[in-house]
């Protein structure tokens, strides 16, 4: 299964799609400052990133429920999930498209978006 999801998702629409789902799971639990990366130019294990913040431990495992359970309603799995238990920093492989749920103030303190400056940005309206 694992890689049969990997293909599916490699596909340009299919990421999209994903990552649409995925905006709208965070969007449904009022994740906060979703921002969604391009990585496919200046990274090889993923077309996208998604970032999304929860005011708090809790909420990051309500926000990576509705995200997986999004990801399960629409046929895809995640490949892996890790971090859930702390609740500070989960990460949620989806082959393509890697979804990072931040506690707001560790998501400050890693500044990923920094880190992958030379990704574009996708505006929210051209995914939704």
């Amino acid at each position: 299964m694992k890689n049969n999801l990997a293909l599916a998702l490699r596909n340009e629409s299919g990421s999209l799609d994903v990552v649409k789902n995925v905006v709208a799971a965070c969007e449904d639990v009022k994740g906060m400052d979703i921002a969604v990366l391009d990585v496919h130019t200046v990274s090889d294990f993923a077309d996208y990133f998604v970032v999304v913040s929860g005011r708090s431990d809790r909420q990051v495992q309500g926000l990576t429920n509705r995200v997986i359970e999004e990801l399960c309603r629409s046929g895809a799995r995640p490949l892996s999930v890790e971090g859930y238990e702390d609740g500070q920093w989960v990460l949620v492989d989806c082959g393509e498209v890697v979804v990072h749920i931040f506690y707001e103030p560790v998501r400050e303190f890693y500044d990923i978006e920094s880190l992958w400056m030379r990704a574009s940005r996708v505006e929210l309206s051209g995914v939704a």
